[in-house]
């Protein structure tokens, strides 16, 4: 089960718990430990002073990696929203800033994204954000707090660069991919609270970019020039405008048969969608638009499928434009009011 199969409150809620269900058994395995470990020795080889800081580093990563798809609240994020949310991760700095205790929503919780975000590395290649995690912990070495943050692609996901190189991988190791849970971890970050927020270092002149197409008609953020990484922008990004006048957040109703396997797991199952806010009900016996933008945001350029009289297909360009009524808030550039602490 997962997010492409279904287009209903009631199947968002199905699937949230179908896949933290199995992501709480992939997190607990030895595969996800050793993919964690493999994942993480490149950084930690260079930054860790020896073995038993490496070791009590790498458990408590492991625990983070877990920690959110078992306690965490679950959100989900309508598509409707994706593009609001990363037009203001794109044109996030939070250089200087400091971040208060409580600006996340919850101490842990994860976001899941139907309609996937992409990001492309300081490398070039091009990956899907899925789903982010995250947890506070406090870092008993330096006395910090702050919130771990995990960024998780698709698995499956078709347009994925990411993860038709991992099946191109996985082609003759078959039952390492059926070890691997519906999303792979393909990120760590950091948000510091209390603290200015220091500004990335410079990214090396010399690296060697293979430069990746994003699919099309979709949104991908350019991690080179982001001020932080890119799945701790789009959660920051998330967390405030969750909270502002145009989303609403909406309950989703469980059947009966996912609120018992939800019992089982021992997971909370008050899964939340955030939604455009609505101008009027949506009961309401009405032929006109129930709702519509309060903001305007960048829409990027995209391929357009359409059909024409006999029946073949063909697709047009759509040129980036600016989406929203005039005199709006604009998600774009240094000034996003609706991020304003």
């Amino acid at each position: 089960m997962s997010f492409r199969t279904e287009s209903t409150l009631a199947g968002y809620a199905r699937a949230t718990v179908d896949l933290r269900a199995r992501m709480i058994d992939y997190t607990r395995s030895r595969f996800a430990q050793q993919y964690l470990k493999a994942f993480l020795e490149p950084t930690l080889d260079a930054t860790t002073d020896g073995p038993d800081h490496k070791t009590a580093v790498i458990d408590a990563l492991g625990r983070v990696a877990h920690q959110p798809w078992q306690d965490g609240e679950p959100y989900v994020l309508a598509p409707a929203m994706t593009a609001i949310i990363a037009a203001a991760a794109q044109a996030l700095d939070l250089t200087g800033d400091i971040i208060g205790n409580d600006t996340a929503p919850s101490d842990a919780g994860v976001l899941f994204l139907p309609e996937p975000i992409y990001e492309r590395g300081i490398q070039g290649h091009v990956t899907s954000i899925g789903a982010i995690a995250w947890a506070k912990f406090h870092n008993t070495t330096n006395g910090r707090t702050g919130w771990w943050i995990t960024g998780w692609a698709d698995r499956d996901d078709p347009l994925d660069p990411a993860a038709a190189r991992r099946r191109r991988q996985l082609t003759e190791a078959p039952e390492l991919a059926a070890q691997l849970g519906p999303y792979v971890l393909h990120s760590f970050a950091e948000i510091p609270i209390g603290v200015p927020i220091t500004a990335p270092g410079e990214i090396p002149e010399e690296v060697d970019r293979d430069w990746e197409t994003a699919p099309d008609g979709r949104f991908c953020i350019d991690e080179s020039t982001l001020r932080m990484h890119a799945v701790a922008a789009v959660l920051y990004a998330f967390w405030r405008i969750q909270e502002q006048p145009i989303a609403t957040i909406a309950n989703l109703p469980l059947d009966r048969p996912a609120r018992r396997r939800a019992l089982r797991a021992s997971l909370r199952h008050d899964t939340r969608v955030v939604m455009l806010r609505r101008t009027k009900p949506i009961t309401e016996p009405t032929g006109e638009t129930k709702w519509h933008y309060r903001v305007r945001f960048l829409v990027r350029g995209h391929w357009r499928r359409l059909t024409n009289a006999d029946g073949q297909p063909y697709r047009i360009w759509i040129h980036s434009y600016i989406k929203g009524p005039d005199g709006a808030p604009l998600l774009l550039g240094e000034t996003v009011s609706v991020l304003a602490r």
